[in-house]
């Protein structure tokens, strides 16, 4: 038999862009064409779609790991890189997608319905899209991106018109073989059904699903005999059904003492208060059974519920049920709004957000923000023109501006991304210098403060800050 699994941790990791092409143009008589590099393609995305072929997590149990394609790295003759391939993952309906904290990230359900649970890294722009008026041709190119690496837990909820709970061996499973074409397993002790099973029945003009939970037991809903790993099941249920067993031998227990411990339980896990409910006395085909039945009808339709006697063994009383169960789902299914097609709402940035924000961390300034910590993955570090240029783009941000009103003086220590450097103001008369290729004035090293002096400068800061930090 298939294993069931409705919770697994997915590891995954969507592809990273390609890098940008450093290239010039060359030819007979053109030695020097100007330059040529091609873009990096993009990483591909890691995307969970609702598949109506799948019914269970298993695949991601034994497959953990799923990583989308890389994109492909730009060529010269302004070759771009192809795009790396969306990894798409088949999901059952009902599939919730939350962080390992248990915030839900996406409720995946209805046939065909999207994720995007991992983002592929942007390919780098060549040398070719980086020139311009002041910078003809560009020593250097942008690095791909990479693609995000993250894991998330991906958990079942059934989807299902109408759910049937009661304790074990209360005949949940029988009932639903003979409602509808579903086979779980069946046999004469407790706990047979581990697993939730799912069947399709059909009244008149309704069709609607019906899912037959694992027997509950007192001290479920606070996960006692992994009763909280059973009732996820039934949320998304319209129609809860109590299915009594009134063959039971049990000296402790009768029809509305057991349905007073399922509602409790129901109670106790939260949010199903509001469900229609109906009352199915089983196996009424031994005599005692029937008798029993007869006596505490009366009863529990003293408290509003439906009560239907019904023999799995016999079909005796099934439709009835199944016409009744169909007209509650029906009512259900009318008094849910009308679905409307999804509206694309744009939310411009303000004139003036300038999608970066600047912390002081000991004595680190952090400047946190998409666009700059972007921009510092793409740069290649070794190349000195690549450098100058990040510090152009970043000034023409305001970064520069923004340090100085935090209070940042030329030498302090400055995070972005994972890169940590020592700040030197740009000079808007040294912007976008013209020199040679993979080269910047700025990185002269004759004029750069060396790596001693920096590290004495920023004990001599850290200093100041504890003595101001003793004084306040």
């Amino acid at each position: 038999m298939t294993s069931f699994v409705d919770r697994v941790v997915l590891h995954i990791q969507a592809g990273n862009g390609g890098h940008g092409c450093v290239s010039i143009h060359r030819e007979k008589f053109k030695p020097f064409g100007g330059p040529d590099g091609g873009n990096g393609g993009h990483g591909g995305n890691v995307v969970l779609t609702v598949d109506p072929q799948v019914h269970t997590l298993l695949d991601f149990h034994f497959r953990p790991h799923a990583k989308a394609t890389n994109g492909k790295g730009g060529q010269g003759s302004m070759k771009n890189g192809a795009n790396g391939e969306d990894l798409v993952l088949g999901v059952p309906d009902g599939t919730v997608v939350q962080t390992r904290d248990g915030q839900i990230l996406a409720d995946l359900v209805g046939v065909g319905t999207t994720y995007i649970a991992a983002q592929g890294g942007r390919g780098g722009r060549g040398n070719q899209a980086l020139a311009n008026s002041k910078r003809r041709a560009p020593g250097f190119a942008e690095l791909g991106e990479p693609g995000d690496v993250t894991e998330v837990v991906l958990e079942l909820k059934s989807v299902a018109d109408v759910g049937l709970v009661g304790f074990p061996s209360a005949g949940k499973s029988s009932l639903i073989s003979v409602l509808s074409a579903a086979r779980p397993k069946i046999a004469d002790y407790p706990f047979t059904t581990l697993v939730p099973n799912l069947g399709v029945v059909q009244a008149g003009e309704e069709t609607y699903t019906v899912a037959d939970v694992p027997g509950l037991i007192p001290g479920a809903a606070q996960g006692k005999g992994l009763g909280l790993e059973f009732l996820r099941h039934i949320e998304r249920c319209a129609v809860l059904v109590h299915v009594i067993d009134c063959a039971n031998l049990e000296s402790t227990r009768d029809p509305l003492s057991d349905i007073d411990a399922l509602e409790h339980e129901l109670a106790e896990y939260g949010g199903l208060t509001d469900r229609p409910r109906l009352v199915v006395l089983n196996k009424i085909d031994v005599p005692d059974a029937r008798d029993l039945a007869e006596y505490v009808r009366a009863d529990i339709e003293a408290r509003g519920l439906p009560v239907f006697e019904v023999s799995a063994v016999t079909h005796e009383g099934l439709k009835p049920l199944t016409y009744a169960l169909g007209e509650a789902v029906a009512a259900h299914r009318a008094a849910q709004p009308a679905l409307e097609p999804t509206r694309v709402v744009l939310r411009p940035a303000a004139v003036d957000d300038t999608d970066f924000t600047i912390e002081l961390e000991d004595d680190v300034y952090v400047v946190k923000g998409g666009k700059p910590e972007r921009w510092v993955r793409q740069t290649d570090f070794n190349n000195d023109e690549a450098i100058g240029y990040l510090a152009d783009r970043l000034a023409r941000l305001g970064v520069e501006t923004a340090l100085a009103k935090a209070g940042a003086t030329p030498g302090c220590p400055v995070r972005i991304g994972t890169q940590e450097f020592d700040w030197q103001p740009t000079l808007p008369t040294l912007q976008a210098p013209v020199g040679a290729r993979g080269t910047d004035p700025r990185m002269d090293p004759d004029e750069r403060v060396g790596a001693t002096e920096r590290l004495e400068a920023r004990r001599a800061r850290r200093a100041e800050l504890h003595a101001e930090l003793e004084d306040s």
